[in-house]
């Protein structure tokens, strides 16, 4: 693979920008399973479009069923799920896109491969802050209960470990926050980087 080089396109990066107005950017949504990063992605998702942003989600529902699906739940492969979606939006942001990423992204070094990949300028990370106990609470798919009965291990929370971001660019407290103005609180926190 040494002879592999970037193919120079036509159409660049900044061309897409123009046209779209705003920067291609990816925004990392980080959290507990529950904590409501799928919620919010796609709450921010139908803001971004109705405000006429260029926008996709990514989220491990949609890529561990299709680019993800040869991956399971060790730290090797928690590892290569985040490095592939690093580069998928990568290069989503070269033709201009908003990508929003809701992945549990368990480990600080992770997200740090993460950013090195899409870069520190382009990459903003979102802490969605809630509880184990509220996640637990909300458990649609009965995760938590399967992981506490051991049907599941390596469970982010209750068998293996969640590492809160150290630095976030934004932190929002789902807890006591409505979905409704955690969106429109991520927007706004959005603006001045687009």
């Amino acid at each position: 693979m040494k002879n592999l080089k970037t193919h120079s396109y036509k159409i660049k990066r900044i061309d897409f920008e123009k046209r779209n107005k705003h920067r291609g950017i990816a925004i990392w949504l980080v959290g507990l399973s529950g904590s409501g990063k799928s919620t919010l992605a796609n709450g921010l998702h139908a803001k971004l479009f109705e405000n006429g942003l260029q926008s996709v989600v990514l989220d491990g529902d949609n890529t561990r069923l299709g680019i993800n699906k040869d991956l399971g739940f060790s730290d090797e492969d928690r590892n290569e799920n985040i490095r592939r979606v690093a580069e998928i939006s990568k290069l989503f942001i070269e033709t201009g896109h908003i990508v929003i990423n809701a992945f549990i992204s368990p480990f600080e070094i992770n997200r740090i491969e993460a950013k090195k990949i899409i870069s520190d300028k382009d990459f903003v990370e979102v802490y969605i802050n809630s509880s184990i106990t509220t996640c637990e609470n909300r458990d649609v798919k009965g995760l938590y209960k399967k992981a506490r009965s051991g049907e599941i291990k390596d469970f982010t929370g209750v068998s293996s470990p969640f590492e809160k971001p150290i630095n976030p660019d934004i932190s929002i407290d789902t807890e006591n926050l409505s979905i409704e103005e955690s969106i429109d609180y991520v927007f706004h926190e959005l603006k001045s980087k687009l």
